[in-house]
């Protein structure tokens, strides 16, 4: 099988890898990226972190060298939809060059084939140790500072994303049980659009900074080498300009869990540990040894407005899964957690926002 060379450099293998015969797709990439991997010597490992799209482990059998390692990813039904993969792509690379991102082997019509990183990732307990967490915030505080390039407008993601969100819900549900579910829980996507509306006039007032944000830095997106000590960032689908505090907002959100029987609220970070957090958070964002009590405090209330913004967007999120995605997953109760959630905060912290 031949490949393409596209314009900017990127090797393009022109195959769909089928979710029924993942394997087998798997190895015709191979033969063309790694041409000298027998196909005999091959060994795969599918992981499952993610609720969207499917990534396997591919190795030569006997061989520890982590470059003989080489991560597939697949995207999810009808994803394209919600990503723009050109930009992720170009935001991979960029990041790539900065020692921030995998390296890209090579794309094909709906996945990608990327370095692997040795390690593991974090789950409820591991976020919090005293040898991981310091260094998230300071590989975090080290990608805000990236800049695009001039091309590329430095504006917040997260409206126009709720918005295309918004525009992918069906009106109404496709199927009987799906339609009936959203009713009882939501009423109507009106509702949602004028929440969205209301949540935007709020925290349009933020003072949050415009930085290059992951936007998604859920644990299965942390590795954690403990050999070296380092923590890695994977998964850059969302990844663009956002606010500041979104980003820190939304990885703080993730420390309650992520399967739904076992997401609890009590895990949120507490005020203490944010602080903390942010303290180290700041020391390499404003490449300092001693951040000010006042500009830990100001981005510490900028992290607790946003954290809205995140809930809403994710539960929007959520709810075009529910639609659209056959990975077998409870969407629908995933959104009711995390639009809850922001249902419960929003009072609050739009009266400090007043």
């Amino acid at each position: 099988m031949s490949s393409i060379c596209l314009p900017g450099g990127d090797l393009y293998v022109p195959i769909k890898i089928e979710e029924n015969d993942i394997y087998d797709g798997i190895q015709k990439l191979l033969k063309v990226i790694r041409p000298n991997w027998p196909t005999e010597n091959l060994k795969f490992k599918l992981f499952t972190d993610g609720i969207t799209n499917k990534l396997v482990a591919c190795q030569l059998q006997n061989e520890l060298n982590n470059t003989n390692i080489v991560l597939v990813r697949l995207y999810g039904n009808k994803t394209d939809l919600l990503i723009d993969r050109n930009a992720e792509l170009r935001n991979i690379k960029i990041l790539n060059k900065i020692g921030l991102a995998p390296e890209v082997y090579g794309i094909f019509e709906n996945g990608l084939a990327y370095q692997y990183f040795p390690g593991v990732t974090l789950d409820i307990d591991s976020v919090l140790s005293n040898k991981i967490w310091p260094r998230i915030a300071q590989k975090m505080a080290k990608m805000h500072k990236v800049k695009l390039g001039n091309d590329i407008k430095e504006e917040p993601m997260v409206w126009d994303k709720i918005e295309q969100f918004l525009g992918l819900l069906p009106e109404p549900f496709t199927d009987d049980n799906k339609r009936t579910r959203f009713v009882n829980s939501f009423g109507s996507v009106t509702r949602l659009r004028i929440e969205s509306e209301r949540l935007k006039t709020y925290l349009i007032k933020t003072a949050s900074p415009i930085v290059f944000a992951h936007n998604d830095l859920l644990l299965g997106n942390v590795i954690y080498n403990k050999e070296d000590g380092t923590v890695a960032f994977i998964d850059f689908e969302y990844a663009t300009y956002n606010y500041q505090g979104f980003d820190i907002a939304n990885h703080f959100n993730e420390f309650v869990g992520l399967n739904i029987e076992d997401i609890d609220y009590k895990r949120y970070p507490n005020e203490e540990f944010q602080k903390k957090w942010l303290n180290v958070y700041l020391c390499e964002y404003l490449e300092t040894d001693s951040p000010s009590v006042e500009s830990v405090d100001k981005i510490y209330a900028e992290v607790q407005q946003l954290s809205l913004a995140s809930h809403f967007m994710w539960g929007i999120w959520s709810l075009v899964q529910f639609e659209l995605s056959n990975i077998d997953f409870d969407f629908l109760s995933y959104a009711e957690i995390r639009l809850n959630r922001y249902f419960e905060l929003k009072d609050k912290i739009f009266k400090e926002l007043n």
